[in-house]
């Protein structure tokens, strides 16, 4: 038997649906206040996930957030049934003024396995680092691993990139060690996670963005993508899937068919003890004028993939608050479908003055074309 509402596998004799909390049984449930996914309120929004670190919660029952109502002990309401969101289902992260993160359940999925975690300085220009992971959802323990893993790798992060010994080549490969590392902070986060003799180790795709003054560094492995949207002219996707599609698109197969067809998600490369390798895609860009770095899950580009496709949602928020954008750029995909967990991290960039190319980075040739590395068909992300 399968929920009425989301359509989940219903457990024998639930009352309740263990996905979406709504009532299965004869009773039927009160009716639900509707909750307009693009406005701030997000159907799947604790109080806790917003409030500044240590602030107080409210004392007396916690209330529903689709009726009002009173949650009882066992995380339900009361009056209409719906289960209580934890805060790990939607969380927001906001360092300074210019950058900002949301990470949401979703509107199908029965937990959220995505993570970010984000770090920025204060001073205009400065340092900004978002990583985003996305936990592959049937394994073990992807929520707590990729929340682990997102962490580690922000923390090896937190400082500058290095110059290297004064020569292009020695900084491309002083950089490369440093994003190795985070890789490998993020691995050993994530295998932590592992229960023994498991045959399915929690795994994650990882996507990252440094942006340091006018330079823009992306590192990724998996399907979660970065772009690089200038308020002016059009985006581009900086990052390179690692996915059946990909190796598809680049057989000359048409992008929307690749993205869409039965592999579409279908990544070729992962985190996790059972990664094939854990070298990740390089690419350095000059930022020159204002506009968005973001690094996004699936969850987003599923519903809109090309750069001009993600621009044009941009645009239609109206905005240069990065919070209040994430939280369009959410309400989006949840309006679209929220098939799956969503997660954008984002910084504003405003304009400087030109500056030289930065030399060919790992994972592009001297023409800067990114290269293009593919694997057998592998796990698919959640």
């Amino acid at each position: 038997m399968n929920c009425p509402h989301c359509a989940e596998p219903l457990a024998d004799g639930a009352a309740f649906c263990e996905a979406c909390g709504q009532r299965v049984g004869a009773a039927p449930a009160t009716p639900a206040a509707p909750v307009d996914v693009s406005e701030e309120a997000s159907p799947f929004e604790m109080t806790a996930a917003t409030r500044a670190p240590g602030r107080p919660t409210a004392s007396g029952p916690p209330a529903c957030l689709q009726c009002g109502g009173t949650v009882g002990p066992d995380g339900y309401c009361e009056q209409c049934g719906s289960k209580r969101p934890s805060e790990r289902d939607h969380f927001r992260e906001q360092p300074v003024p210019t950058v900002a993160g949301v990470c949401d359940r979703g509107v199908r999925k029965a937990a959220n396995e995505d993570a970010m975690a984000l770090h920025a300085t204060t001073q205009a220009g400065g340092r900004v680092v978002l990583v985003v992971l996305d936990g592959v959802s049937n394994t073990d323990h992807s929520s707590e691993a990729s929340m682990a893993g997102a962490t580690a790798a922000r923390d090896v992060l937190l400082t500058p990139l290095p110059s290297g010994l004064g020569t292009d080549t020695s900084r491309n490969s002083a950089v490369k060690q440093v994003f190795g590392a985070a890789v490998q902070a993020a691995q050993d986060a994530i295998v932590g996670f592992t229960p023994e003799g498991s045959d399915k180790p929690p795994s994650a795709t990882f996507a990252v963005a440094v942006v340091e003054g006018q330079r823009l560094h992306i590192a990724n492995i998996g399907d979660s993508r970065a772009y690089w949207l200038p308020d002016a002219g059009p985006g581009v996707q900086l990052s390179v899937d690692d996915s059946v599609a990909q190796a598809q698109i680049a057989a000359g197969m048409d992008r929307k068919v690749a993205e869409e067809g039965p592999q579409g998600h279908a990544i070729t490369r992962w985190l996790g003890e059972d990664a094939p390798d854990l070298v990740p895609h390089l690419v350095e860009s000059v930022l020159t004028e204002p506009g968005w770095v973001l690094v996004c899950s699936d969850g987003l580009w599923n519903y809109a993939s090309v750069p001009s496709a993600v621009a044009e949602q941009v645009a239609a928020a109206g905005t240069t608050d990065p919070l209040e954008l994430a939280v369009a750029l959410v309400g989006f995909a949840n309006a679209s479908g929220g098939h799956d967990n969503i997660t954008v991290a984002l910084a504003r960039v405003e304009g400087t003055a030109p500056a030289p190319s930065p030399p060919p980075a790992s994972g592009q040739n001297a023409a800067g074309e990114t290269t293009v590395e593919t694997a057998p068909p592998g796990e698919t992300d959640g």
